[in-house]
């Protein structure tokens, strides 16, 4: 994997770039929808390419893992065999999963052990089986196995925490570099900074994962409840140390406002479940702002759920309609939805792109936030 800095924003940290990957080229900043266990939810591939305009997409170790589990991904040659993307995959290592399964895992130096939310079965994730789990899988980006600290957190839980993430890191990497894929191409390893809230672990953890010369790198363990001033300090904090020419990786992040915010700070790629699953719940995000579209306003408003966007779903469907599909509680009003937010997010970072390579991001970007954000 490569990357290409394309243009830097001459009154922000913000950049655009290209990452080179064996399944094409990214353009950035970008959002990547996710597809946590190989699907994005209600949406197909298709819409995926030619509403949507993903370039590339999220699995999740951790539920691809359980199902269909790694013996059907092996005999269907991967996840873009299985799942039919042949676009560029990135994975998840399962860290933020477990995280998440507090009263049934228990963390230990060997890794993690848990028991499945499916059917209670009890499993092991260390650092070397994430990696071989991830080369089964087959994504392009892979990520390191970490522990994603809850916050708030102890400083002294955060310490050790950190510690360990960063010896799981050298047994990633060392699994990762005396290991090969199982279908003929190249596959990458990011590694994750961590740290909580706390300055100083997050300048200890980004100057760590900076030395470790990967070919790109993440932020995690940030948008767990944390205030946004306190996300965008960390952010830039870490920004600041980690290489200029490798691109940047905030995951979980976030609403609008929180991506341009980061964008500004110098972030490339992002991810989060906000578009599709606000969408399931009829929040609408859009280029004048969020609806709520189940309101009784929307009843007799027959204009398409948003003109200026384009796109098939978002200029052929009217507000009126999609507010019926959701009352009447049939399927087609999420998925419209869906496809209708994450089209609006893969716009959002366009425009922001355009606008860093003309010289002009940080005026439009002050402007958007503000109308992004407005609740219509």
């Amino acid at each position: 994997m490569t990357f290409d800095l394309v243009a830097h924003d001459p009154q922000s940290k913000a950049r655009a770039g290209v990452v080179h990957t064996a399944h094409g080229a990214i353009q950035t900043p970008i959002f990547m929808p996710v597809g946590t266990a190989g699907t994005v939810k209600a949406v197909q591939q298709r819409d995926l390419k030619d509403d949507i305009k993903a370039q590339i997409i999220l699995g999740n170790t951790y539920h691809l893992y359980l199902r269909p589990g790694l013996d059907v991904l092996r005999a269907a040659g991967g996840l873009h065999k299985f799942n039919g993307w042949d676009r560029p995959i990135l994975t998840d290592s399962g860290g933020y999963q477990v995280y998440s399964l507090s009263g049934t895992r228990k963390i230990k130096e060997e890794g993690v052990k848990f028991r499945s939310h499916i059917d209670g079965s009890q499993h092991l994730f260390s650092p070397e089986g994430v990696m071989d789990i991830q080369r089964t899988i087959g994504a392009d980006i892979m990520m390191a196995f970490d522990e994603c600290t809850p916050w708030p957190c102890e400083y002294d839980y955060a310490a050790r925490s950190l510690d360990m993430t960063h010896r799981w890191l050298k047994r990633c990497i060392e699994r990762f570099d005396s290991t090969e894929g199982h279908y003929g191409y190249e596959q990458t390893l990011f590694p994750i900074v961590q740290g909580s809230t706390f300055k100083d672990l997050r300048v200890k953890s980004a100057e760590f994962i900076a030395e470790q010369g990967r070919e790109g790198n993440a932020i995690g363990g940030l948008s767990v409840g944390e205030p946004a001033e306190m996300m965008y300090e960390m952010t830039e904090l870490v920004c600041d140390i980690l290489p200029q020419d490798k691109p940047r990786y905030l995951m979980g992040v976030g609403t609008p406002a929180n991506i341009l915010e980061n964008i500004a700070l110098g972030v490339d790629m992002f991810d989060c479940v906000m578009p599709t699953r606000n969408a399931r719940n009829g929040m609408l995000f859009t280029t004048q702002g969020i609806m709520n579209i189940t309101n009784k306003k929307w009843q007799l408003d027959f204009e398409p759920i948003d003109r200026e966007l384009g796109g098939y779903v978002s200029t052929f469907y009217s507000r009126s309609y999609v507010r019926h599909l959701f009352q009447s509680q049939e399927m087609l009003g999420p998925q419209i939805a869906s496809i209708h937010n994450l089209s609006f997010y893969l716009w959002l970072v366009q425009q922001a792109r355009e606008q860093i390579i003309a010289g002009t991001f940080r005026d439009w970007k002050d402007k958007m936030v503000k109308q992004v954000m407005t609740r219509l």
